[in-house]
């Protein structure tokens, strides 16, 4: 069985949720983590593959859009240094616009990363999954929000185990349903 992780991430958070969630999967089948501006480049999700996860930050209460990426990169350039892994191009809403319709057997999941603060509500994560349902995916699991301690982050302390173990369950759901 084959996964392949997309992610967003402009400071790095998600990421590093990205990875856990992919380490976790290792332990039951191979993985690949991508950028999300780079999977234009690769080949598109094929029948190979058999567990879709997509990840990114919650901006605006949803998706990040060009406005919104725009304003982020204007945060990074002036507090961390420059990084291949982190989104420079495309984000996930218009990957997903671009994505074909679901093969057979290929399952979905998608998470977020967003700032913990109470009463705040959005979730790119639920945005994602109701394009995937449009293009017939199946979800493996419901969508799941990590959480960061601000815009900059970084990520809550339990919040990596959690999307390792994470990962771990979307491997065995995958595995149940190829059968």
């Amino acid at each position: 069985m084959h996964a392949l992780v997309v992610y967003e991430s402009m400071f790095g958070n998600t990421l590093e949720v990205a990875r856990a969630v992919a380490e976790g999967i290792r332990n039951e089948q191979d993985d690949s983590v991508i950028e999300v501006a780079e999977v234009g480049s690769k080949p598109a999700v094929g029948p190979d593959i058999d567990l879709l996860v997509i990840g990114g930050p919650t901006h605006a209460f949803g998706m990040t859009r060009p406005s919104t990426r725009e304003s982020a990169r204007g945060q990074v350039q002036s507090s961390l240094a420059p990084s291949e892994e982190l989104s420079h191009g495309i984000g996930v809403r218009e990957w997903l616009d671009d994505l074909p319709t679901a093969h057979s057997h290929l399952l979905c999941a998608t998470f977020d990363t967003r700032v913990h603060a109470p009463r705040v509500p959005g979730s790119a994560a639920r945005g994602m999954v109701k394009r995937l349902r449009t293009k017939g995916y199946d979800e493996a699991d419901e969508p799941h929000t990590f959480w960061v301690s601000g815009t900059e982050g970084p990520v809550l302390d339990g919040e990596l185990s959690r999307a390792k173990e994470w990962g771990r369950t979307l491997a065995m759901a995958t595995r149940i349903h190829r059968w």
